[in-house]
């Protein structure tokens, strides 16, 4: 009979062993390929990024018309002869922007705006591509962690769909006596763009910590920062998308004193068109003058956030709203700076990219104190 053990008794000399840990149904083995798939999300992040960046270029040069026609397969290859883009140039010369706006444009000019538009099409296509590859592959090694099938597949949904909204906005540009696209057409291609981006970086966000891990962030969120940058995520993406109703109407460039309008608080002429909705979509006055104010509230809200986050215990929460605060106030400055000159390209191109880093920020920091990360006492 084996003696019994004094409770007093050494047992640092216990050569004893414990039985292997085992991981649950959560710690899959699909879960190491984790880091393959951060990349292939890092590469679709740059290319949805860049593609925003090409759009907007592609907006600013008036290329968005230049290619009447939408054919997935076809279109990939560019006019190879002499032949070909004479056929492309007169297909252009039938549209009214040609017919109301560009009439007497050369050939060569005509190359110029067809290559930034057939770029644009062309990145939509790569990123297709590299979304179909990336998924396939780790959905045939039985590679995709648990629960994250849907959540790719909704990827390529949304770019499938952003594909044909892309043409459901050129189109409202080739009838009738319009020389550009419909602006609430181009807010609608923008916002889904922007809707795909911080899908790609909240995946991103969540797939660097262990699902396990997460599970026990969670229970320590601070929930008021959490709704407090819920409600900032909101009103940034109602701004981008009265931005994109902005530059559909070159709006930005009618108004460049600041912070009046022509002299005026509210310009008498915001509510001249009728039917009466129609002000908040194509009236340049009244479109300026509701970024703005938007862009003040957006101001307020993200430095009464940074405020309020200063009394979180965790440094990497503090942190991240910080950055917020300071992407806010430089954007906040661009678009000043985008009014007063006119909105030329260049600067309205650097405008737009702070776009997509205010937004990329507000969802890290919403993730920061969503899924609050552990911290030592001497990071504290």
């Amino acid at each position: 009979m084996t003696n019994k053990r004094s409770i007093f008794e050494e047992v640092s000399g216990d050569t004893g062993t414990r039985p292997a840990t085992t991981g649950g149904l959560i710690d899959r083995p699909a879960d190491s390929a984790r880091r393959g798939i951060r990349i292939w999300l890092h590469i679709l992040l740059f290319l949805v990024a860049l593609m925003i960046v090409v759009g907007g270029l592609t907006r600013l040069t008036d290329s968005g018309l230049s290619i009447t026609e939408w054919n997935v397969i076809k279109g990939a290859v560019p006019p190879m002869s002499d032949t070909a883009w004479q056929a492309e140039f007169t297909k252009y010369q039938a549209s009214p922007e040609y017919q109301l706006q560009n009439r007497g444009m050369s050939l060569t000019d005509f190359k110029f705006i067809y290559w930034w538009e057939w770029g644009h099409r062309q990145l939509g296509r790569l990123i297709g591509l590299v979304w179909a590859l990336g998924f396939f592959w780790f959905l045939f090694r039985r590679k995709i962690p648990t629960g994250w099938t849907g959540r790719f597949v909704l990827l390529g949904a949304l770019g499938g769909l952003q594909g044909a909204i892309g043409w459901w906005m050129v189109s409202s540009g080739l009838g009738g006596r319009m020389v550009d696209v419909a602006s609430y057409r181009l807010a609608t291609h923008l916002g889904i763009a922007f809707v795909i981006m911080g899908l790609i970086a909240w995946y991103l966000f969540r797939l660097k910590r262990p699902a396990q891990e997460l599970l026990q962030a969670r229970r320590h969120r601070e929930a008021r920062l959490v709704s407090l940058s819920t409600l900032l995520l909101v009103l940034v993406f109602a701004q981008i998308l009265l931005g994109a109703l902005v530059a559909g109407i070159d709006a930005g460039r009618g108004y460049i004193d600041w912070p009046m309008m022509n002299g005026e608080f509210l310009p008498s002429e915001s509510f001249d068109y009728t039917p009466f909705w129609t002000n908040f979509f194509e009236n340049p006055a009244l479109v300026q003058f509701n970024h703005r104010m938007l862009g003040y509230l957006v101001f307020l809200v993200a430095m009464f956030i940074w405020w309020a986050s200063r009394n979180s215990p965790l440094t990497a929460v503090r942190r991240a709203f910080t950055w917020v605060g300071w992407a806010v106030i430089v954007q906040m400055l661009l678009g000043i700076t985008t009014v007063l000159y006119a909105a030329p390209w260049d600067i309205a191109i650097v405008h737009q990219l702070g776009a997509i880093l205010v937004m990329v920020l507000v969802l890290r920091a919403r993730f920061a104190a969503l899924y609050p990360a552990s911290q030592s006492l001497r990071q504290a």
